[in-house]
C-alpha cells in the first residue's frame, strides 16, 4: 500500500510528505514515519519470482533483475583499492560495487545493458529544475552524456506536461557493471529508473529521499490497474519518454501498456509508433525503467535488437493475461554472476588495481 494511501485515501504523497516535514523534530513524528516506513518497505518486498528489470536475455523481454525470496543472502562491497587477488575469483558486482568514483579517461558505455560497463561516467545532480534523486545512498546516478542530457530534456518537458517534475532512481554505478543488488542491467550507463509519482512541490530531505516508497499502479494483491492512480499527465509524461529519438525501450508493468494502449490520445496510425517502445515486463508497478540506444559512433556499445514491429498492443499482450507469467514454475532459473572473465576485456581495466 503507498505510503500517502496508509495516512489517509484521500491524501496525497507530497501532502503526507509535507505534514511528515512539519513534525519531523518531533520524537513522535520521527517514530510514526519509522513504523510506516518499515512497514511499507517491506510490503514493497513482495514482488512477483521473475523480475523487476528487463534486459532481453531470457524471457519475452528480459531476465531478471530483482532479489527472488530464496536467493542467496547479498554480499558485501569490498574494499577499494581491490586487492589482485579478487579479480580472478570474486563475482563482477562485488569489483564493481566496490568503486567509489568513476574511471578517469575516454567516456563511454561499454558491452551490453547487462553484461558491460561505464568508463568516465558523468554523476547527475541530486537537484534540478523539474527533478529530484532518490535513494542517494545507493551512489548509483552515474551515466553516459546522453543519459545525464536525456533526464535533463525529460525534467524540463514534464514541466509543462502539468507535472511537477520527475523522481530519478537508479541510474549507473560509478563504473558501471553489475551489482550488488536490484538489477541485471543497468551497466552501462544508459538506463534509469523514473518514478510513475509526480515530483513534490517542496525540496525533500535526504531522509526522505531514502525512505518513502514508490506508489504501485496496481490495485493491492492484483495484478490490475487502479484507474484512480493512472492519470492523463503521468500518460502524457510516458508518451514523451518514449518519443524522444534517443530512446530504445521504455519498461512498464503489462497494466501499464494496456492502459496506455487504450488511452484516449494515444493517437491513431503512425502516431501510436511510440507505443512500440513502451514494453510490458514483470514489476514495474512502481516506477519506468527508460533504456537509451547506443550513441552514435560509440562503437564499444553493443546495441540490442528493436522492438517487434507495430504497436504492441492486442495480440501481444495477450500473452501477459495469462497465468503462465506469473508461475514461478516456469520462470528460468537465476543465472550465475557474472564473473570479470565473463565481460568484455575493456571492463578489466575499470577495476584493476
Amino acid at each position: 500500500m503507498p505510503f500517502a494511501a496508509m495516512l489517509s485515501p484521500a491524501m496525497s504523497l507530497s501532502t503526507a510528505m509535507s505534514g511528515l516535514r512539519r513534525r519531523r523534530h518531533g520524537r513522535r513524528g520521527l517514530a510514526l514515519w519509522l513504523v510506516l516506513a518499515l512497514g511499507v518497505g517491506l510490503g514493497c518486498l513482495i514482488t512477483p519470482a521473475a523480475a523487476q528489470d528487463g534486459d532481453d536475455a531470457g524471457a519475452p523481454e528480459g531476465s531478471a533483475d530483482a532479489t527472488a525470496p530464496d536467493a542467496p543472502p547479498v554480499l558485501a562491497p569490498l574494499s577499494w583499492p581491490l586487492p589482485p587477488t579478487a579479480l580472478a575469483v570474486e563475482p563482477a558486482k562485488r569489483l564493481f560495487g566496490a568503486a567509489p568514483a568513476p574511471a578517469m579517461g575516454k567516456r563511454e558505455a561499454i558491452g551490453f545493458y547487462s553484461n558491460g560497463c561505464l568508463s568516465g561516467g558523468l554523476p547527475m545532480a541530486s537537484n534540478g529544475p523539474g527533478w529530484q534523486r532518490v535513494r542517494l545512498d545507493r551512489n548509483r546516478h552515474w551515466g553516459t552524456a546522453a543519459l545525464i542530457h536525456y533526464l535533463r530534456r525529460l525534467a524540463g518537458d514534464s514541466r509543462r506536461l502539468g507535472r511537477n517534475g520527475i523522481l530519478i532512481g537508479d541510474l549507473s554505478q560509478p563504473r558501471g557493471g553489475p551489482m550488488l543488488t536490484g538489477h541485471a542491467s543497468h551497466q552501462t550507463g544508459l538506463d534509469v529508473d523514473i518514478w510513475y509519482d509526480d515530483m513534490p512541490a517542496t525540496r525533500l530531505t535526504k531522509e526522505m529521499r531514502e525512505t518513502i516508497p514508490a506508489t504501485s499502479l496496481l490495485k493491492p494483491g492484483t495484478r490490475d490497474l487502479d484507474e484512480t492512480k493512472a492519470t492523463d499527465s503521468l500518460a502524457r509524461l510516458l508518451r514523451r519518454a518514449a518519443s524522444d529519438p534517443t530512446v530504445e525501450r521504455v519498461f512498464v508493468n503489462p497494466a501499464v501498456k494496456r492502459w496506455l494502449c487504450r488511452w484516449p490520445y494515444a493517437g491513431i496510425g503512425e502516431e501510436r509508433k511510440w507505443l512500440r517502445k513502451i514494453r510490458p515486463y514483470w514489476g514495474h508497478d512502481d516506477h519506468f525503467h527508460v533504456r537509451l540506444a547506443c550513441p552514435p559512433g560509440m562503437a564499444s556499445c553493443h546495441a540490442q535488437a528493436p522492438p517487434p514491429p507495430g504497436d504492441g498492443c492486442g495480440g501481444q499482450l495477450d500473452w501477459w493475461a495469462t497465468d503462465e507469467p506469473w508461475d514461478p514454475a516456469k520462470q528460468e532459473p537465476p543465472k550465475p554472476p557474472l564473473l570479470l572473465a565473463d565481460m568484455p576485456a575493456a571492463c578489466r581495466a575499470l577495476v584493476e588495481p
